[in-house]
């Protein structure tokens, strides 16, 4: 069984027991999380519209909080002595998915 969720803008394929890094999400350490399955697949038996989807859920537990890479980028303006330099840090939150609920199936 899996499930695609989303979370942050994206999509992910998630299984359970599965860790990935998302998006920061507001919940702290240890903290149970329900995300929104997109398509929730078991076996032969595949669910992707809202009115299937309405009782599924993907339950995940935080692990952590992490930080990406950082990204340096410049700016300039020709002829104008116009310049500026920033950076960026995105947080990430590990979660680690403890179970997929396929709902009721009408």
């Amino acid at each position: 069984m899996y499930a695609i969720i989303a979370t942050g803008g994206k999509q992910y394929r998630v299984e359970p027991g599965q860790r990935l890094a998302v998006e920061r999400l507001a919940a702290g350490p240890d903290e149970e999380v329900e995300l929104r399955p997109v398509l929730v697949v078991d076996g032969d038996t595949v669910l992707a519209t809202p009115a299937t989807l309405a009782d599924a859920s993907v339950r995940a537990r935080v692990v952590g909080e992490e930080r990406g890479p950082k990204i340096r980028g410049f700016t300039y303006k020709a002829k104008v002595n116009q310049r500026r330099r920033f950076g960026h840090r995105q947080r990430y939150t590990t979660i680690e998915v403890t179970g997929i609920s396929p709902g009721t199936t009408a």
